[in-house]
């Protein structure tokens, strides 16, 4: 097995769904069939689309996942799926580079300068320890103990061993309890701490915020643990969500079980009816979510 990179465009031509499939031509299916059972590392370039004059992409890492199979895509005999588990968004995304020093050393040419060959690769191999030290700054916040400053990071002389850097990294990602602060902190960042349906931020005086992190597809049902799966929600609007007594249209419309929500919580929602969206795009809800839980959660 070995790890890889795969380049996701929020604009591709390609059929992606980075939270649970990769969409590739047959030009990387041998590479990724030597990394199924193994990691993934998703980068967004700076061009966000197939259009050569676009910009608008971050430069930098900002999820991982585990490799689970690939199938051959009924429309096309010569593209493929690559499906996906344990999706996680990092804290914050990691630029490619910090000053002249890569995270992949494969990017960087003898004279000092990208080797734009490599980066042109949408699928290429990572060794373990540049894997390693990426999702350790992507979670720098989360795993104080193992993540390596961006100021002093080398890559090629790794002061200690892989084999110890590497097992309380990846038992970290894939930990309940990891995935778990991980989703609250992205979600609440997202939505700036503030519940989406109500507007209400409320804070102790520890700064500590009572907005609850909700997974639109409960994570019982498969639902991944990425922002476009979550909603920023006060600890009452969070429990009716994930009883079923309110849910969401595709265009943020909120929706009750007129029944059963008391009169007062239907005074505290947003005016306008609808929930507030994230500033980022490629944060708000997805479809496919919310339809979820329209059709297997909410009861109206």
């Amino acid at each position: 097995m070995s790890k890889v990179i795969f380049t996701f465009k929020d604009k591709s031509i390609y059929d992606d769904l980075p939270e649970s499939r990769y969409h590739f031509p047959r030009t990387y299916l041998n590479t990724v069939e030597r990394a199924i059972g193994d990691w993934v590392l998703y980068y967004e370039p700076r061009r966000n689309s197939e259009n050569p004059s676009s910009r608008g992409g971050r430069q930098a890492y900002f999820a991982t996942a585990i490799i689970e199979r690939i199938e051959r895509d009924p429309a096309s005999e010569d593209h493929f799926y690559a499906y996906v588990h344990d999706y996680l968004e990092f804290e914050n995304p990691v630029p490619f580079k910090a000053a002249d020093r890569y995270f992949e050393s494969s990017l960087k040419r003898d004279d000092g300068k990208t080797n734009k060959g490599a980066f042109g690769r949408a699928v290429r191999f990572i060794p373990d320890v540049e894997f390693n030290l990426i999702v350790a700054a992507g979670f720098m916040n989360l795993m104080v103990s193992h993540a390596p400053s961006l100021d002093t990071f080398q890559i090629g002389g790794f002061s200690e061993d892989p084999e110890t850097f590497h097992r309380p990294v990846i038992a970290s990602v894939v930990a309940r309890p990891f995935r778990d602060r991980a989703f609250r902190l992205n979600v609440g960042q997202a939505y700036g701490a503030s519940c989406a349906m109500t507007g209400i931020q409320i804070r102790n005086d520890k700064g500590h915020v009572e907005v609850e992190a909700a997974h639109i597809r409960p994570v019982a049902d498969r639902g991944p643990d990425t922002v476009r799966n979550g909603l920023a929600l006060s600890r009452s609007i969070h429990w009716m969500f994930d009883g079923g007594l309110i849910s969401l249209e595709d265009d943020g419309t909120i929706l009750l079980d007129e029944g059963r929500v008391p009169l007062k919580i239907k005074e505290i929602l947003n005016e306008n009816g609808k929930m507030f969206l994230p500033d980022r795009a490629d944060a708000h809800p997805h479809p496919k979510y919310l339809k979820f839980h329209r059709d297997h959660v909410f009861r109206g």
